[in-house]
């Protein structure tokens, strides 16, 4: 059976990458972030276009599909017009331009009406009337839908993370796989970095260029020393604390400059996760907060992909940022063999056919 994925918001290539692992077939990944590139095309078997989905026609991508071949969008449109982050400093999220990039999702889908659509993205999306729209689209258009918010620990992805997943498709009823994990087998921090040699603050590993973690301030290095796995800033002495801390406000953010625990799951990695004083980031034991790799493993990128391009040197922020925004790896490849069973089971019964 002939399957060709086109993936909408590719970022450096964590849904991609998932896909590819399921053993399915993508051909292009999109994405208006040039510096995603590299990595997109280092660790993929697919191309990377460099392109704004607000300005990209239908026809184009259109172009990039075979004849016969079950077509296939997917994507995660950035989320921060969803989050509860941003809702709660909006006073008007639809002036927000990001807001309605699912719209333009919305318009691929209905002008290319390829045979499986597949969305990830926010719980919160699930509440704003641009998705409950988007569903209805999707229906009057003849696709069989389905959505669920997973939460990644059940299914192997080592922190705590919640994502809104949608599928859909015009060739039958289609589910997302059950959990393959629960609580009893969560996958825990050390499971996931445990393995790796041990830094410094603002040291780089000889062999892996990207296990390299943040100079800390003096001061910060003190901080850590007194911060306990799974504590807070309330752990530390009081000459120590933030004026911030101090006031009532300050007292609801125990997490910021926490430190993780060995034997629990990561907090969610954000983009920001390279940062000490960012939220619970600090190593479990080592004075230092995570390393871009470690960050990019517990997002469940395998251990070597590449996120340094040697003649295109990205800063620190840049590439935790495609970690951050990227869709855990994992849940890709769950995504990919959610769509291949279904396909499967179509084709055993000689179901799924596409004809032009």
């Amino acid at each position: 059976m002939n399957t060709e994925i086109i993936d909408l918001f590719c970022g450096a290539g964590g849904l991609t990458h998932g896909l590819e692992q399921a053993g399915l077939n993508v051909i292009l990944g999109i994405d208006n972030e040039e510096t995603c590139r590299f990595a997109y095309e280092a660790n993929n078997s697919s191309i990377f276009l460099n392109s704004d989905i607000t300005e990209i026609s239908a026809s184009e991508v259109d172009r990039y599909f075979s004849d016969k071949a079950i077509r296939i969008l997917v994507g995660c449109a950035p989320c921060q017009p969803f989050s509860n982050y941003s809702n709660r400093y909006r006073k008007d999220g639809h002036k927000d331009n990001k807001w309605s990039l699912l719209s333009y999702f919305e318009r691929l889908v209905t002008q290319i009406q390829p045979e499986i659509v597949s969305l990830e993205n926010v719980p919160s999306l699930r509440n704003e009337e641009i998705f409950k729209n988007f569903i209805k689209s999707l229906a009057k258009m003849g696709y069989h839908t389905t959505w669920k918010i997973v939460n990644c620990l059940d299914y192997g992805i080592p922190q705590t993370r919640s994502r809104l997943v949608l599928l859909a498709s015009k060739l039958g009823p289609i589910k997302l796989l059950p959990p393959t994990h629960t609580p009893e087998n969560y996958c825990t921090v050390k499971t996931a970095i445990g393995h790796l040699p041990p830094l410094k603050d603002g040291e780089v590993d000889k062999i892996d260029p990207l296990h390299q973690s943040c100079k800390l301030s003096p001061i910060n290095k003190k901080r850590i020393r007194q911060s306990l796995p799974g504590g807070t800033w309330r752990d530390w002495d009081e000459a120590l604390q933030l004026k911030c801390h101090k006031k009532s406000t300050g007292k609801t953010f125990p997490s910021v400059y926490g430190r993780m625990e060995w034997d629990k799951p990561s907090p969610t990695i954000t983009t920001q996760f390279f940062g000490y004083g960012n939220g619970r980031f600090g190593h479990p034991e080592q004075n230092r907060a995570l390393s871009l790799r470690e960050g990019a493993i517990i997002q469940s990128f395998p251990d070597d992909y590449k996120f340094i391009d040697p003649n295109r040197p990205l800063s620190k922020r840049q590439i935790a940022t495609q970690i951050g925004n990227a869709v855990p790896v994992i849940l890709g490849e769950v995504i990919g063999k959610s769509i291949l069973q279904h396909l499967n089971r179509g084709n055993d019964d000689g179901a799924f056919r596409r004809e032009n």
